[in-house]
């Protein structure tokens, strides 16, 4: 077959241009081996009346969504057919966990392969096609106005200097001050439905947190609380904020309708700011489960956050170990967990990236069980203790991360029974010293413990009866720092709770719930109590972030006395409200302070002179209060001689008719009024009797 043979349908000047548009030589063509689409109608070859479908299917094409497609770069090359299924297989597993492609960019983009130098590039195919249009020449960007946004610390800088709250009732949310001077709460901002389930306050206060059957959204500002962001997570139930207020964690688990099914755990981690999934863990409830859990319910958090306020570390439990994910790529440090068998428990440091990992005995009572510190990122173990005959371990960390309490339940001989002691560790301390504390009553069974915040005193409920005793400790001994010392206890009280002022110093033994609401404030410094009352049911009590006011509360668990009270620190009533429907009330917290140390304790050393100013200051309010109050006796007063004008003004306009039914009598005043005793006799019976006189 020649050339002139196949073009004669054809014109020659079109076919040459198009040769030439093409860079085709039509004298090396071969159209032997050119094999046309099977097409009866025109052997393929495109008439001028299929212009108008060409045009129509090149549209289609062009609206074709490619939403789901997704380009990698930065792959290692290989040329063996072994590495290269290892690699594909490899990329399989990692783009199937990071689920949609716009999930899968957020997730993987800037991911380290293994642990190579290859760090992936992910990009959507849309965005190919949008980098492929960028001019040769860069316009200036339009300059738009500054905007200023609301101010999410303004309400620090009340000049009153109080704090919010929230509180939930019925179905009405409600943000106050607590305006203690005024003995009242002072509006803020109320919604109703505002949320779904509870709220939740972040950590520094910048947030508050409402959850809804789509997820969950963030609200911020001193009075306004216009919504900052939403994040997508469909019946979430529960969600927590990182320390530093940087991510928000939200987590669900759907329980299966067939036996035969999963139950599925899905978290969430997203940036608190974008309102982006960062990294997210979808997987059966018994990965989270440790190996004394209940069935394959996880322990919560399962989340936990470590390293400070800046956000460095999360950690979660597994069956296999500790899994310590960093937050600049969300990746497992060195790609592997921790490896501890059959670890039960762990706690970061409040301060440092230092895990306590609890490992009970393994090998049928071969391998003691142990109490280990491990410090991140390098996986360093700092300290271990080798406990024996242990039953059960809980641990307590200080709010500096100086000190770590490990509350030790061991079976006596026999195993029948249990009792409880101490192992108390000095993080900040050379080499990291253990002591031990028992209590003198090897008996009794410790109800509650806690420490002080920022402090180096502890307190602990211990008894095995109604009213259990209440122990003070200290770390410190004297001049010696180096051994723990007991400085008091407090006999037979009603308490199963404690509750620290943040400032320390103060502390609240409280009897909740069963206890009927008795609360007792004592003064640690001075080992005496300042007040003992009384909130009938109480089940809460929160202080507020600055140690000065406390809040006791009853929730709904009770059906009656519904409400909350506010105390001051020594345990004087300021004022109180009831609520019906009461669900919820939590302090708003503050920020860390921008003083050093150093402006605090010369702040506390000469509180009499800075303390001036605010004693004035509540010598105005005290002032204007009685002011206030006497203005409202001296409305009262003259709202009652209005009424008694306005019903003497009545009285005489009535004079004529009660005139009338007087018989004429013109006088109203009673002492003139003529009064007529008469005596009216009336015969009732009348009977006959003979008498005998002898």
């Amino acid at each position: 077959m020649t050339v002139d043979d196949a073009v004669m349908s054809m014109e020659e000047e079109d076919i040459l241009a198009t040769s030439a548009r093409l860079d085709v030589g039509l004298s090396s063509l071969n159209l032997d081996s050119i094999h046309l689409p099977p097409r009866e109608d025109h052997l393929g070859i495109i008439s001028d009346d299929d212009d108008e479908d060409l045009k129509e299917e090149s549209d289609d094409s062009e609206e074709e969504d490619f939403g789901n497609i997704i380009v990698v770069d930065n792959l290692p090359i290989v040329s063996k057919k072994q590495k290269f299924d290892k690699l594909e297989a490899m990329l399989g597993k990692i783009f199937t966990e990071a689920g949609a492609a716009e999930l899968a960019k957020e997730k993987i983009n800037g991911y380290k392969l293994g642990r190579s130098s290859y760090i992936l590039t992910v990009s959507m195919f849309d965005d190919i096609e949008k980098f492929m249009k960028v001019p040769e020449e860069w316009p200036p960007l339009e300059t738009k106005p500054y905007t200023t946004g609301e101010n999410l610390q303004e309400w620090l800088f009340d000049e009153k200097a109080r704090d919010q709250f929230v509180i939930r009732a019925s179905s009405d949310t409600e943000i106050l001050w607590n305006d203690a001077r005024q003995s009242m709460p002072d509006p803020v901002y109320k919604r109703s439905d505002w949320t779904e389930s509870f709220v939740k306050w972040s950590p520094l206060g910048t947030y508050l947190a409402t959850i809804h059957r789509q997820g969950a959204a963030v609200w911020g500002g001193a009075t306004t609380f216009n919504r900052l962001m939403r994040y997508a997570h469909p019946q979430v139930q529960l969600i927590d904020f990182s320390p530093g207020e940087r991510f928000l964690v939200t987590y669900n688990s759907h329980e299966p309708s067939n036996l035969l099914d999963t139950h599925e755990v899905v978290i969430n981690i997203f940036d608190v700011r974008t309102g982006k999934v960062k990294r997210e863990f979808k997987e059966s409830a018994d990965k989270f489960a440790t190996e004394g859990s209940r069935g394959v319910t996880p322990s919560r958090p399962i989340f936990r956050w470590g390293g400070g306020k800046e956000d460095k570390y999360f950690a979660r439990i597994n069956k296999n170990g500790v899994s310590v994910y960093e937050t600049k790529t969300f990746s497992l440090i060195d790609e592997k967990p921790i490896e501890v068998e059959n670890v039960m428990d762990f706690g970061w440091s409040p301060t440092d990236p230092i895990l306590a990992l609890f490992v009970p005995k393994l090998g049928g009572g071969n391998q003691p069980a142990r109490v280990s510190l491990v410090q991140i990122p390098g996986k360093e173990e700092l300290r271990q203790k080798n406990l024996f005959s242990v039953c059960d371990c809980t641990m307590y960390w200080q709010s500096n991360g100086d000190y770590l309490a490990v509350k030790v339940d061991r079976y006596k001989k026999g195993k029948k029974r249990t009792y409880a002691g101490f192992e108390l560790f000095r993080i900040k301390e050379r080499d990291i010293p253990i002591e031990v504390l028992e209590l003198e009553n090897k008996n009794d069974k410790i109800i509650a413990f806690a420490w002080e915040p920022k402090g180096h005193r502890f307190a602990v409920i211990h008894g095995d009866n109604l009213r259990p005793d209440v122990s003070f400790y200290s770390m410190r001994s004297g001049t010696k720092t180096g051994r723990v010392s007991k400085l008091t206890t407090l006999k037979g009280k009603q308490a199963n709770a404690l509750f620290w002022s943040p400032g320390g110093q103060f502390i609240i033994l409280a009897g909740l719930k069963g206890l009927n609401g008795q609360l007792e404030f004592y003064d640690v410094d001075e080992l005496q109590t300042m007040a003992q009352v009384e909130h009938f049911m109480a089940t809460d009590v929160e202080w507020d972030p600055t140690g000065r006011y406390v809040a006791t509360a009853v929730t709904s668990f009770h059906e009656m006395e519904n409400g909350y009270n506010v105390w001051s620190f020594s345990g004087k009533l300021l004022y109180r409200i009831l609520k019906d429907h009461f669900f919820q009330l939590l302090w708003r917290p503050r920020p860390p302070s921008l003083l050093s140390v150093e402006k605090e304790e010369e702040i506390a050393n000469n509180l009499k002179y800075y303390s001036k100013k605010y004693e004035a200051e509540d010598l105005d309010v005290s002032m204007l209060l009685s002011e206030q109050d006497r203005q409202r006796r001296k409305m009262l007063k003259e709202e009652w001689e209005s009424c008694i004008g306005e019903w003497k003004r009545l009285h005489e306009e009535d004079k004529l008719e009660r005139q009338n039914l007087r018989d004429a009598e013109a006088s109203d005043e009673e002492e003139e009024e003529r009064y007529e005793d008469k005596e009216v006799e009336e015969l009732l019976d009348v009977s006959e009797e003979v008498i005998s006189f002898d």
